[in-house]
């Protein structure tokens, strides 16, 4: 069981709801399904004692929604830094579906899904969208800068291939060969629709 230390009551208990959330995460990632991600295995998994989940979270909807804060920032950010590497508008589209094939590859994709089949999926409605909607924005903004007429219409087809990647991945599909071929998708797509795409 790990030991929490620190230097005032404050940040020991930031420091164990920190560990809530990563064990809730750690459980989830591992394929665990929602509704079976009890306060007691998060409990624990943190090395902590059943009740100290009710000092932090009221219910499991709060846990959730907390994994999902948590998460959110770490996928937009694998996402900017994969975008930023690319040259051009259309390299930067490509690079924004990859690095979301990567996330499912690493298995971040897991977390996302188990919440979403859960009991609790109504009540993280508005953080999931919220999460989705921080996903999608470099896209439109990029689409936008080739020259789209329609950026957000457009930003949700291709999450839509990205999406069908997603479940071709889960189901056994090679990753370095659907990352190739949904990348050639997207830029077909891409020179179809738009006039700067090259």
């Amino acid at each position: 069981m790990p030991k929490i230390s620190a230097a005032t009551v404050a940040d020991h208990r930031e420091q164990q709801r920190r560990a809530l959330v990563q064990a809730a995460r750690e459980l989830l990632g591992e394929g665990g399904d929602a509704d079976r991600v009890t306060f007691g295995a998060v409990a624990e998994r943190a090395g902590l004692a059943r009740n100290s989940v009710y000092r932090y979270f009221p219910d499991s909807a709060a846990l959730f929604a907390a994994v999902v804060a948590d998460a959110t920032p770490r996928w937009t950010a694998h996402i900017a830094a994969r975008m930023a590497a690319a040259d051009t508008p259309a390299d930067r589209i490509a690079a924004h579906a990859l690095a979301q094939l990567e996330l499912v590859r690493d298995g971040e994709h897991r977390i996302a899904r188990a919440l979403a089949a859960g009991r609790d999926r109504a009540a993280l409605r508005h953080d999931a969208a919220e999460a989705h909607r921080e996903i999608l924005e470099p896209l439109v903004s990029a689409l936008a800068e080739l020259g789209d007429d329609d950026p957000e219409q457009t930003a949700a087809l291709l999450q839509g291939l990205v999406n069908a990647a997603t479940v071709a991945l889960e189901s056994g599909a090679d990753h370095t060969a659907l990352s190739e071929r949904t990348q050639n998708l997207i830029r077909a797509s891409l020179a179809a629709i738009t006039p700067g795409a090259r």
